[in-house]
């Protein structure tokens, strides 16, 4: 049985063009490249309806400028080039986290890319965007607290609506590439019962095939959900 929502954390793509002696750059344009074919792959082939990937956190802004520059190109190229294929293959593209330090041709590619691809119900791409997990938690307690809930009135079922976006379900199964065995802030909230899996190729090693083995060993885990 498949996940209904897998996150991916896309580890290791600066690591992978280090040991080859390239510029992290070179590795973050690697990692683009193999995320097109694995979302493709894992939403259409393997029938996941929820795909979340986190691909720039809220920290990523004490890298390098030229680097942040670089990752900030490459996202709209992203969502440029992808979107029609997404949207003729029926996948809706999410974009979560915070949008007040973007720019507006940033924000312009992602409004675009939300816009365009709202009504495909094939599955959804959830892109965690200048994103952190308390980040989120924080902004849905504001979110709580101006709309003028009662403390107690506050809810789990409250809280989750809160939440960016509230209709992505909770995380079923959390891939980490690049040996690192950490969540990072990755969607705190709807992590809470999630399975992981953490494999030691970088990101822009990963396969068809590491998915195929990783969703396998899925299916033969018992979930308990503290039963």
């Amino acid at each position: 049985m498949a996940p209904k929502h897998l996150g991916i954390i896309l580890d290791g793509n600066r690591r992978w063009a280090k040991s080859r002696g390239l510029s992290p750059t070179r590795g973050h344009l690697a990692g683009y490249k193999k995320f097109h074919d694995l979302v493709i792959h894992t939403i259409l082939k393997k029938g996941v309806p929820y795909v979340s990937a986190y691909v720039f956190s809220t920290e990523n802004w004490q890298r390098s400028e030229r680097e942040v520059n670089f990752l900030m190109k490459l996202v709209i190229r992203a969502l440029n080039e992808y979107l029609e294929e997404f949207n003729k293959k029926g996948i809706r593209i999410l974009i979560v986290g915070r949008r007040g330090k973007l720019s507006k041709s940033v924000l312009k590619a992602i409004e675009e890319a939300e816009a365009a691809t709202k009504d495909n119900r094939v599955g959804t791409l959830v892109l965690c965007f200048n994103y952190g997990g308390q980040a989120e938690i924080v902004d849905a307690a504001k979110k709580l607290v101006e709309s003028g809930v009662a403390a107690k009135d506050i809810d789990t079922t409250k809280f989750e609506q809160a939440l960016y976006h509230p209709e992505v379900p909770p995380l079923d199964f959390i891939i980490r590439t690049s040996g690192e065995q950490r969540l990072s802030g990755f969607m705190l909230w709807r992590a809470a019962y999630a399975e992981f899996y953490f494999v030691k190729k970088h990101w822009p090693e990963f396969e068809k095939a590491d998915i195929d083995e990783a969703l396998a060993e899925f299916a033969r885990r018992q979930r308990r959900y503290g039963k």
